[in-house]
C-alpha cells in the first residue's frame, strides 16, 4: 500500500516539491535531545545537511546548536536566531570573508583544517584585537567503509591534519597569541551504519589524547563530527536512527578527561527521514525490455541517485493496481538522470504521483537550475 502523507493533499500542488513531516522532525529532535542529555553531550546540526528556513527554526527551537561549513552557513544560523556561542565552523577552504564574518560574531569556535589556515585566522583575528578558539580537525585516518563521495577521513582525503603534523599543529597553535586551542575535532565520514568504525575512531581519539596529556596540553573539548546513517530502505519501519547506540558506543570507548565536553555534528540522521520529494508521472514510455516512468523532477532537484548511485525507496502514492516495473527517470538532458532502475510499483500512469523518500537530506539543498529547471518548492506536514 502507498505510504500516507498526513495533513496532505498533493492532487492541486504543483510538483515537484519537497515534503517534510514536521512531526517525525520533532520527534527525532526530541530522541537526539533526550539522548544527548543522559551523556551531557551537546549536538550541533550540521546546516549543509538542509538549510530550509523552516528546519532551521526547528532545529533551534530543540536546542540544538548548529555545525556551519561557510560563511553564508554561519549568517543564515545567525539570522534564524542561533546563539553565536552555539556555533562551531569547519570547512577545509575559508575565505577571509567568511574567517571575519565568523570573527565579528564571536562563534564558539573555528575547526581548523591546515597550519596555514590557522595562521590566516590568527592574522585576521589580530587585526580584530579578538583571541579566536579553535579545535584542531584531525584526519585520523579510519575507514569508515561507505562511499568513497563521502569518506572523509583516510589520509587521501582532502580533510583535516594529518596525524604525522598534529605535533606541529599543536605546538604552533600555542605560539600564536590570538589562537587558543580547545580541543581537537574529527569526522570520518557520512552514512555508516557499522558502530565499528566509531569504536576504532574512539580507539584514535584515545591514542591521541595521551599524546596531548603528555605534552601538558590541556583539550576542553572533543568533537566527534557526526556521520551517523539512516535506513534508506525503510523509511517507515525505522523512521529514527538509533542514537542510543550511537553515544553509547562512545560513552563506552572514548576515555575522557576531568572537564572535557563531547560535541557531535550530525545532519542526515537527523533530518532525512522527515523529508521526501514528491513528483508526478509525465509519460510512461514502453519499451521492448523496460518501460519508463518519465516524472517532473529531475536530478536537479534531487542529485544523490545521479552522484552517488544513492537508493532511495520510490512509491507511488495514487495507484493501488497490481505492480510493474520501471526506470523512475527524470527530463534533465543527461543519462544519469535517473531516480531508480526496475522499480516495483503499482502500474503506473500520466498524473500519478510519486514519493521519492528519506530526502530530507542532501535533497533540497543540493538542488540546482541545471537546464534552466525551477527550484523544488517546500511544503511542510503542519
Amino acid at each position: 500500500m502507498p505510504t500516507v502523507f498526513p495533513n496532505a493533499s498533493f492532487e492541486k500542488m504543483e510538483t515537484p516539491f519537497y515534503f517534510y513531516d514536521t512531526e517525525l522532525l520533532r520527534q527525532t529532535l526530541n530522541t537526539v535531545t533526550t539522548l544527548a542529555k543522559k551523556h551531557d553531550y551537546q549536538v550541533h546540526f550540521a546546516v549543509k545537511a538542509n538549510a530550509n528556513p523552516r528546519i532551521l527554526d526547528e532545529v533551534r527551537a530543540a536546542g540544538l546548536g548548529v555545525d556551519c561549513v561557510s560563511g553564508n552557513e554561519v549568517r543564515a544560523a545567525l539570522e534564524h536566531g542561533f546563539d553565536a556561542k552555539k556555533i562551531v565552523y569547519a570547512g577545509v577552504g575559508k575565505a577571509d570573508w567568511e574567517i571575519n564574518l565568523a570573527l565579528d560574531a564571536d562563534i564558539e569556535c573555528f575547526n581548523v583544517e591546515s597550519i596555514p589556515e590557522m595562521e590566516v585566522i590568527n592574522e585576521l583575528a589580530c587585526k580584530k584585537g579578538k583571541v579566536a578558539d579553535i579545535a584542531l580537525r584531525i584526519n585520523p585516518n579510519v575507514d569508515a567503509h561507505t562511499h568513497q563521495y563521502i569518506t572523509t577521513g583516510l589520509e587521501e582525503n582532502k580533510f583535516g591534519i594529518g596525524l604525522w603534523e598534529v605535533e606541529a599543529a599543536a605546538f604552533k597553535a600555542q605560539s600564536l597569541s590570538n589562537i587558543n586551542l580547545v580541543g581537537i575535532h574529527f569526522h570520518i565520514g557520512s552514512q555508516i551504519t557499522d558502530m565499528g568504525a566509531f569504536l576504532a575512531l574512539s580507539t584514535r581519539i584515545n591514542e591521541l589524547q595521551k599524546w596531548f596529556e603528555a605534552n601538558k596540553i590541556h583539550l576542553s573539548v572533543i568533537n566527534l563530527g557526526g556521520g551517523l546513517g539512516i535506513d534508506y530502505e525503510h523509511p517507515d519501519q525505522l523512521s529514527i536512527p538509533d542514537f542510543e547506540a550511537y553515544f553509547e558506543t562512545f560513552a563506552k570507548h572514548l576515555e575522557l578527561r576531568e572537564g572535557q565536553k563531547v560535541h557531535f555534528e550530525l545532519g542526515r540522521s537527523l533530518v532525512a527521514q522527515c523529508g521526501s520529494l514528491i513528483t508526478r508521472v509525465l509519460y510512461v514510455k514502453k519499451g521492448q525490455k523496460k518501460q519508463f516512468a518519465i516524472v517532473d523532477a529531475g536530478m536537479n532537484d534531487l542529485i544523490r541517485p545521479a552522484l552517488y548511485h544513492a537508493y532511495h525507496k520510490i512509491e507511488n502514492i495514487s495507484s493501488d493496481k497490481p505492480t510493474q516495473k520501471y526506470d523512475v527517470v527524470g527530463p534533465v538532458c543527461e543519462s544519469s538522470d535517473c531516480f531508480g532502475k526496475e522499480v516495483v510499483l503499482p502500474e503506473t500512469s500520466r498524473g500519478d504521483l510519486i514519493a521519492i523518500r528519506s530526502a530530507g537530506a542532501y535533497g533540497e539543498i543540493m538542488a540546482s537550475r541545471y537546464n534552466l529547471r525551477n527550484f523544488p518548492g517546500s511544503y511542510f506536514s503542519e
